[in-house]
């Protein structure tokens, strides 16, 4: 979700907290339905809970994470980037970040020459780019929440962030900046001085601390959309090794984000040059010193994977898009035939004079490409060096095709009513007819649910817009983009369907707590829980995952036969050192964390098995005995084959594995995920 968005779509909250002393109220809708879970699966897995989180890379978040459980990680410190404390380690060059130099490329590109780049000498500043201050306003609009005022009713926030346990709501009401912050009236750039020597930070990663910045501390924002993703990674056949056989540097993050919309912004008094996040996308959290305290206690329980990636270059939509359905939607005519969008047609191509500023992506407006056309050259760029590389990945476009590449509203409101004024701007998708795994699974009569918090809120706000009702404005935090099956003319598009199966997060823990969970979950936070750089903060994100595991671990019997997926949709733009596989023209992108809480992944297990997003439908696919999507969709991928002394990289590319390999099931031998 954009945090211009949110921030706009919930103003009105803070003033009304003047009004409310004690609220009494439920934001759960009906509770689901009694379900029985498919008893025939391959594994004990009875349940899959799929929670996923905002825009953290795991280098991000696990920098300096040390197994306890014996098994290896590979992460900013095993690799000797930066040493324990935080500090530059022995290898600190190995994550230099570079800025392009004169002559400029005239025309899209993904990778740069030794000759066209230099090192920063210093890291561009960190900035706050949309975290907020008491005192903040962004486009003319006071910030509302986060946070909230310190003085706030738990009783009020409760209310609002059922999600959340109650030792948890008072982050709420902590972390901001303490800042100035007025956008309106400061011009970029918006230096975050609260960064330990944030103007004299050593070319690569940097620890996200100070005096003035404990964890619980909300932080700038940085840039990820697809051709911007595609640059920062810079991918050449030349740059192949052994160990990184795509050749995918990740050596132009910084300068990427500084520059590809480095223009004026009419928003500014006095105008200034937009700075999109300077060097936050380097910014780590350090768990030797305490940071991400819950996800470190779960990693250190239950199994991890420390290659699992995002599985499209780019941002929300598309990810949770991708997760549902191992594919890309495209603009069509509502009934499946492809046709040209009204606008929003990217175009990433320098204007002249400038080294990178894009010549479609004012206020990010460059959400489709037609990928399947190589006049263009930015697809040829890509698909040309997907071609270079040994395994050929096909782009998987297709011709005469505008697909979603950054975030487009779906074209289903929150109540299923069609977005028709949307779809005629361009900025709402028209119904799309791309195959999804609800559909699957009510095809073998598996019960699911899609479960998204003030989602019910949402349908509230969606009737009575004007409404000054706090507990209905919070529906302006629901996520409509993360929600897959809002594109979904099958789904969301049928009213028996959509009452079946669309939920809100408070259904999910009330099915919990009586035993109606169904086979499968999706379980997201709102915009103010999801861990969102700016808009929201990590330990937001945790609070919700502790209540979740609290409530599972609670119902023993439920819980016996449960898996709690806890992932991100995708890294944010934080620089990882991980290595992505190109899959096609859409991904993969970096690593990200992904957790696997369950009976069966005690002991602090680390897997290398490069997967992404999709290789959680391989999961139920294979666990329910069901067939991939389609013909084209990703999970039609073997698991890979790899070397002994190169577990990260797939000998057979393209390749995802199907998770199995996270779980210590009885007869292990005949589960295990690479046997296939």
């Amino acid at each position: 979700m954009s945090l211009k968005q949110l921030v706009k779509s919930v103003h009105g909250l803070r003033s009304s907290l003047a009004a409310v002393t004690v609220l009494q109220l439920s934001l759960g809708g009906p509770l689901a339905s009694p379900v029985q879970a498919q008893p025939n699966t391959r594994a004990p897995i009875k349940h899959v809970i799929v929670l996923i989180g905002e825009n953290r890379s795991f280098d991000n978040l696990f920098a300096t994470y040390v197994p306890k459980g014996g098994d290896a990680v590979k992460n900013l410190l095993s690799e000797g980037i930066i040493n324990a404390d935080g500090a530059p380690g022995i290898h600190f060059s190995k994550a230099a970040q570079f800025q392009a130099v004169a002559p400029f490329r005239t025309e899209y590109f993904i990778s740069l020459k030794p000759e066209e780049k230099a090192p920063y000498q210093t890291l561009p500043p960190p900035t706050l780019n949309f975290s907020p201050s008491p005192d903040a306003s962004i486009i003319g609009f006071a910030t509302e929440p986060p946070p909230f005022s310190p003085s706030t009713p738990t009783s009020f926030l409760a209310a609002i962030e059922p999600s959340l346990g109650t030792a948890d709501l008072g982050l709420l009401t902590t972390g901001a900046s303490g800042q100035n912050n007025t956008f309106v009236l400061t011009p970029f750039p918006d230096f975050d001085t609260r960064v330990a020597n944030y103007n004299n930070l050593p070319d690569g990663p940097f620890p996200l601390e100070g005096p003035d910045l404990p964890y619980d501390s909300y932080t700038g924002d940085t840039t990820h959309r697809l051709f911007e993703m595609w640059q920062q990674s810079d991918c050449s056949i030349k740059n192949v090794t052994r160990k990184n056989p795509s050749g995918c540097l990740n050596d132009l993050y910084p300068f990427v984000i500084t520059n590809y919309t480095d223009q004026i912004d009419p928003f500014d008094t006095p105008p200034a040059i937009d700075d999109n996040g300077g060097g936050n996308s380097m910014g780590f959290y350090n768990m030797q010193k305490g940071d991400v305290p819950v996800l470190k206690s779960l990693a250190d329980q239950y199994s991890m994977s420390d290659n699992f990636h995002q599985s499209f270059m780019g941002g929300t939509a598309a990810n949770h898009v991708m997760l549902g359905s191992g594919d890309a939607v495209f603009w069509s005519d509502g009934q499946g035939h492809a046709t040209t969008p009204p606008s929003h047609i990217a175009n990433p191509n320098p204007l002249p004079g400038t080294d990178n500023v894009y010549t479609v992506d004012l206020f990010f407006d460059g959400n489709f490409t037609e990928c399947g056309n190589n006049r263009l050259p930015e697809t040829r760029a890509i698909t040309s060096y997907l071609a270079s590389l040994p395994y050929h990945p096909s782009s998987n476009c297709q011709p005469g095709h505008f697909y979603m590449i950054n975030n487009d509203a779906p074209g289903f409101l929150p109540d299923g009513t069609i977005d028709t004024h949307g779809i005629a701007k361009g900025g709402s998708l028209p119904p799309s007819n791309v195959r999804t795994i609800g559909e699957a699974l009510n095809e073998k009569g598996i019960s699911w649910a899609y479960y998204g918090a003030a989602y019910n809120a949402a349908v509230a706000l969606q009737h009575h817009p004007t409404s000054t009702d706090p507990t209905v404005q919070i529906g302006a935090a629901y996520c409509n983009i993360c929600n897959f099956e809002s594109y979904s003319s099958a789904i969301m598009g049928d009213p028996a369907q959509r009452a079946a199966h669309i939920k809100d997060a408070t259904d999910f823990f009330a099915a919990v707590d009586n035993g109606t969970l169904p086979a499968v979950s999706f379980l997201k936070p709102d915009g103010l829980l999801d861990g969102h750089p700016a808009s929201s903060k990590e330990d937001l994100f945790e609070g919700m995952v502790k209540k979740v595991v609290d409530h599972l671990t609670a119902n023993q019997e439920l819980f016996a036969s449960t898996v709690l997926f806890v992932t991100m949709d995708e890294g944010g733009g934080y620089y990882d050192s991980g290595y992505m596989q190109p899959l096609d023209f859409f991904g993969d992108g970096p690593r990200i964390p992904l957790i696997a809480v369950s009976p069966f992944s005690r002991g602090g297990h680390i897997s290398h098995t490069y997967t992404d997003h999709v290789s959680i439908l391989k999961f139920i696919e294979r666990n329910w005995g069901l067939k991939p999507l389609t013909a084209r969709s990703r999970d039609n991928f073997p698991n890979p084959v790899v070397e002994a002394d190169n577990p990260y990289v797939p000998l057979n590319s393209p390749a995802l594995g199907d998770l199995f390999d996270l779980f210590n099931f009885p007869d292990q031998g005949s589960q295990d995920g690479n046997s296939q």
